[in-house]
């Protein structure tokens, strides 16, 4: 029965312990035998688990009995990093409740705020959680206090609990089923169902996850996704247990999955309706598209693996609707994809993957922003990549987008922190003080410049305590120019960056360093060199592999290795003259990296 289904998610800054707290959901319930358990067990993906971190989000059916009642519980677990926010405001829409997640330690952080301004939006029931209380960190009376100011609830409304113990997992339980309410659902005979996400099965094609509002589906009808007007037979249609479980039916209110068989890449959409063959029913209202923040192009290490590349893009695209590429050709590098990423961590990702899963090889430019260049014509350029920004006194102006950033630090990192925005060009439009020892700074910067390693420094400089959020704002004039680093006097586009003009000494002088440090010797003496502004701005010489040619040879008349050394000469010096320059992968991503890991 509808009254009987509980359809909630999990939402909370990063490392709140989201996971934790669905393992001992899932435990609980007897969704998963003890036997069986493992740490983060919604976490399928390998480098989820490696990291820590959600990166997908994940749902699963709990079934639980109260009062003589049983209750069908569907949870969907969802990121917590910034980056991954479009997954959490996906998950939202899919469900009725949600819980918020606070650390006992950490207490609100920004992401917190951000996640639960999405749900608010939504219309959804919060049910707030203090987790993380048997910690001897633990500040659970001072953090309760944080969260009744942030929701204007009561003290006794707040759930506490300890995903490591499982103390107050029943409670919780008790909770959501008394405060989060059933679906509302229109009685109607023909389905309607709102696709949230889906992956591809290289047996069974396109597994739609959907979220059902009206009707039944069941296995064998003839659907129809209303968006893409495409066609297809329900292979089977079922829930997560966690594992794929196949049913009968997925009813009205209820969150499953759908198999199409329906292997061509760019049919199914996160958004789209499913509904009966040749319904009139209209579609359910969608999703926005999602709006990549940070760009950086794609190369595989040989050409010949162009088309590989072209495929595991395609199908990392079927698990993650967020990423965006298309082809592009570098003079130097070959043809390769432009993709559009939503933050550094999303780029490391689904690079990380690429090799992983895919087994490619992959040379991968430095990260950039959109930028709007007015020429001298009048005419606007949409700009994504470095290599392509015109030369320095060839434009009128230059636009680049800025971010509106919320930054929760406790009160004496304050002025750690402010001494970080002014070379980072923030300006700080409020201050908000909350808590006992909590700050929020509201702060507006240019997206390139939070880009530059920001999250990192804030970290070092609020000794970890610190936490930002962010939303794009809007585009203004920017003072920059293109960075060119150049090999054996030749220009490599993978390093080539957009950087501020009162930075670019600085910026040039320490990209020659660090190349100087990792770039292994060639045969030949080899220059490394940053050009801005028209000029060179800085330069170190590599200097060549050392061979004694004439090691073999003992005793003789003099000349005979004076002619092998001649002889060597003249041949370092047409390799030089070619400019070939072999520059392994790890070069590449050790310049992408902010420090040598």
């Amino acid at each position: 029965m509808l009254k009987n289904v509980r359809n909630f998610s999990i939402i909370a800054h990063i490392d709140h312990g989201k996971s934790t707290l669905a393992d001992r959901l899932l435990e609980f319930t007897g969704t998963i035998e003890k036997r069986k358990m493992r740490e983060q067990v919604l976490d399928s993906m390998e480098l989820e688990r490696e990291r820590g971190i959600t990166i997908k989000m994940q749902p699963v059916r709990m079934n639980y009995s109260e009062g003589g009642i049983a209750y069908e519980l569907n949870l969907i677990d969802t990121p917590g990093h910034i980056d991954f926010s479009y997954e959490v405001s996906r998950a939202l829409t899919a469900v009725e409740g949600s819980l918020l997640l606070v650390d006992a330690t950490q207490g609100v952080q920004a992401q917190t705020l951000t996640t639960l301004g999405m749900a608010r939006e939504q219309g959804l029931a919060i049910i707030p959680v203090l987790s993380k209380i048997d910690s001897p960190l633990a500040r659970s009376a001072e953090v309760k206090e944080e969260i009744v100011q942030l929701l204007g609830c009561s003290p006794e409304d707040i759930v506490e609990t300890s995903g490591k113990t499982g103390e107050g997992v029943d409670t919780l339980l008790s909770e959501i089923i008394r405060r989060i309410p059933p679906p509302r659902v229109v009685d109607a005979v023909s389905p309607k169902a709102l696709v949230f996400d889906f992956q591809y099965s290289n047996h069974q094609g396109i597994i739609l996850y959907v979220r059902n509002y009206e009707g039944s589906l069941k296995k064998g009808d003839a659907l129809e996704l209303k968006v893409a007007k495409e066609r297809f037979l329900a292979l089977e249609v079922g829930t997560f247990m966690p594992e794929p479980k196949a049913l009968a039916s997925l009813e009205a209110g209820e969150i499953g999955y759908v198999v199409t068989g329906i292997k061509r890449p760019g049919i199914a959409s996160v958004g789209d309706t499913v509904v009966r063959e040749r319904s009139a029913t209209e579609a359910l209202e969608g999703y926005m598209n999602p709006r990549p923040v940070v760009w950086a192009s794609v190369y595989p290490e040989g050409q010949d693996d162009f088309a590989a590349l072209r495929q595991a893009l395609d199908r990392l695209r079927l698990s993650d609707a967020s990423l965006s590429f298309e082809e592009e050709h570098s003079g130097s590098l070959g043809r390769g994809f432009r993709c559009g990423f939503l933050g550094m961590l999303h780029l490391e990702i689904i690079t990380e993957r690429l090799r992983r899963e895919f087994d490619l090889n992959l040379i991968i430019t430095t990260p950039s922003i959109t930028y709007e260049v007015e020429l001298k014509d009048g005419k606007r350029q949409k700009i994504y990549t470095p290599s392509l920004f015109p030369d320095h006194g060839s434009f009128l102006s230059v636009y680049e987008p800025w971010v509106r950033m919320r930054l929760i630090t406790p009160t004496e990192y304050l002025g750690n922190i402010m001494q970080l925005l002014f070379p980072h060009e923030g300006v700080v439009q409020d201050t908000i003080t909350f808590g006992d020892n909590r700050t929020e700074l509201v702060v507006e910067m240019p997206l390139r410049e939070l880009m530059r390693n920001f999250f990192d420094e804030v970290k070092s400089a609020s000794s970890g305590f610190a936490s930002l959020s962010y939303e794009l704002a809007d585009l203004r004039p920017a003072h920059v120019t293109r960075l060119d680093i150049l090999v054996a006097e030749e220009i490599v586009p993978a390093f080539s960056r957009v950087v501020a003009v009162s930075r670019v000494q600085e910026e040039a002088e320490a990209a020659v360093e660090k190349l100087h440090k990792i770039l292994p010797r060639q045969m030949f003496v080899t220059k490394i060199q940053g050009q801005a502004l028209g000029r060179i701005l800085s330069s170190r010489t590599l200097s060549a592999m050392q061979k004694d040619v004439t090691q073999h040879m003992y005793g003789g008349d003099i000349t005979r290795k004076m002619k092998l050394r001649e002889k060597q000469k003249k041949g370092k010096k047409k390799m030089r003259a070619l400019g070939s320059v072999n520059i392994p992968q790890d070069v590449f991503l050790k310049m992408l990296r902010s420090e040598d890991k």
